[in-house]
């Protein structure tokens, strides 16, 4: 049984990836920490209401059980293109300190993190050299690398920073290669989908004129058809903003992509509860969380180079 530690768990995305890994029966999440109210919502309709704590920054490391492997989709905002790249400066750019300060009570044999690619470069580097030296530290090995979950069996575009820390050097850790899996949009489509989800003559002759570029032409929104290998990335703010994944219509305007559709985009089953929220905290909870396919790979790394023995 290997013990988990879910920080910053959103809807349970990396848990989700690593039980896929070792086996859910092989798996106990000793802590789980998500501040969100309407994530921890979709987290306990999925994985039960067991070990659930709100802000970490309230919870002392003493009152967080021993384990083997901490896991953190931290808040990346503060370090996206999207967002302002304050950084440290940003409040939740300091969620970083909180994982630092639990990694050096508690001393897992191995972590995992994830962010966004700019987290690497931001400040010419500066903060991610400052993050790593912090971890180094602490007495980890760190190894990373950036992956995009379409070279991992799903159709989204999507490059994520994964950070892998360990204890044991004399280990050496290597990351998941691409599994080299050909895919389709049309991979995730559902059928029979409701026209309320087509674009309406007025949102779509606003988003065709707002994405004007002037003299170089039209930019800044897709449209993909079944047959595309990939879509972009899915962001927080997609349904108010559903110009950056749009699906052709045979017949009218573009629509945007269906709940579940937006699950299906980063890999999670049918079978994972998604209703229990507003539509709108729906698509804002996939936009935020991770792509499972990957993270099952990187967990698959883990076990087989730090945990043989326990899984013989």
């Amino acid at each position: 049984m290997i013990r988990i530690a879910d920080l910053y768990a959103g809807i349970g995305g990396i848990r989700l990836g690593f039980e896929q890994a070792f086996g859910k029966e092989n798996v106990d999440c000793v802590f789980t920490s998500e501040i969100d109210k309407h994530s921890v919502t979709t987290y306990s309709a999925n994985f039960g209401e067991e070990n659930i704590y709100g802000d970490i920054r309230k919870i002392s490391a003493s009152e967080i059980p021993d384990h083997d492997i901490l896991l953190a989709g931290f808040p990346c905002q503060s370090f996206s293109v999207a967002g302002l790249k304050k950084g440290f400066n940003d409040e939740r750019g300091q969620a970083f300190f909180e994982i630092e300060r639990i990694l050096k009570a508690k001393k897992p044999k191995a972590f995992l993190l994830e962010n966004v690619p700019n987290l690497k470069s931001i400040n010419n580097g500066e903060i991610f050299q400052f993050m790593l030296r912090r971890l180094e530290e602490i007495g980890y090995k760190i190894n990373y690398e950036i992956l995009s979950g379409k070279d991992f069996g799903v159709p989204q575009n999507r490059r994520r920073l994964y950070i892998v820390g360990y204890l044991d050097h004399s280990k050496t850790f290597e990351f998941p290669k691409p599994l080299g899996i050909k895919t389709h949009v049309s991979d995730v489509i559902e059928k029979d989908v409701d026209a309320s989800y087509s674009l309406s003559d007025h949102r779509w002759n606003h988003i065709q004129e707002r994405m004007k570029c002037g003299s170089t032409g039209w930019c800044s929104y897709k449209i993909f058809d079944e047959n595309a290998p990939y879509t972009t990335t899915l962001v927080a703010r997609y349904l108010s903003h559903p110009e950056k994944i749009m699906l052709k219509h045979p017949t009218g305007n573009p629509r945007r992509l269906t709940e579940r559709e937006c699950a299906r985009l980063q890999g999670f089953p049918d079978t994972f509860i998604i209703d229990r929220v507003p539509k709108t905290q729906i698509y804002k909870q996939f936009g935020n969380s991770v792509c499972v396919p990957v993270i099952k790979a990187i967990a698959k790394q883990i076990k087989d180079t730090f945990f043989t023995k326990e899984f013989r």
